[in-house]
């Protein structure tokens, strides 16, 4: 591919992380990013010959930015408090929670297996590793545990309070004006007791 073609590529991937961030999954069209990219309604099929196909690529960006941030707040030295895997967990998941909140577009398209081809681009290399770290962390606070159904149960758990939290039924249920209560709740509920 020479080099106007993958910049092409990469421009049609960042219109649609623009367009999901803005204005969610449901604006994900062929033609609109190819509208917002300043090209032909057909020339995203040059790159990606499936609508499916630009939706993954466009979830691996999303996978990778969480990553990063979660590679960030877990690594040590980023919090003086994140040595132990207890508060390396509750960094990952605070971390999770915030991307989850901050980019809800993006969260919801890469967890849409439905919408996504998992196995196309290398997204589940991106994403296996995500859940591999909590199980890993998991592990080592819960050795008496199967730490992926402890990882699993915790993660949905994740989801639930990020989906619920965005639609504002928790503040409303709850009263809480913050989700750190409820993620302690389910750091607690998952792991035992901090110290326990």
């Amino acid at each position: 591919m020479h080099e106007p073609e993958t910049g092409l590529r990469a421009r049609l991937v960042d219109v649609g992380v623009d367009l999901v961030d803005r204005e969610g999954v449901q604006a994900l069209t062929l033609r609109e990013i190819a509208r917002r990219a300043g090209v032909s309604h057909g020339a995203p099929r040059r790159y990606f010959p499936t609508h499916l196909e630009l939706l993954s690529a466009i979830a691996r960006r999303g996978f990778a930015e969480l990553a990063e941030r979660a590679t960030a707040a877990t690594a040590p030295g980023a919090d003086v408090g994140a040595v132990s895997p207890r508060a390396q967990l509750a960094a990952l998941t605070h971390c999770y929670l915030e991307f989850a909140l901050d980019h809800r577009g993006m969260y919801e398209l890469m967890f849409r297996h439905d919408l996504l081809e998992s196995g196309h681009l290398g997204l589940r290399d991106t994403s296996l590793p995500l859940f591999g770290r909590l199980v890993e962390l998991v592990g080592l606070v819960r050795p008496d545990a199967d730490a992926r159904l402890v990882a699993g149960a915790l993660w949905a758990n994740l989801h639930g309070i990020a989906q619920l939290w965005g639609w504002g039924s928790l503040q409303l249920a709850t009263g809480a004006d913050d989700f750190v209560p409820l993620l302690r709740n389910a750091l607690d509920s998952h792991l035992g007791k901090d110290g326990a």
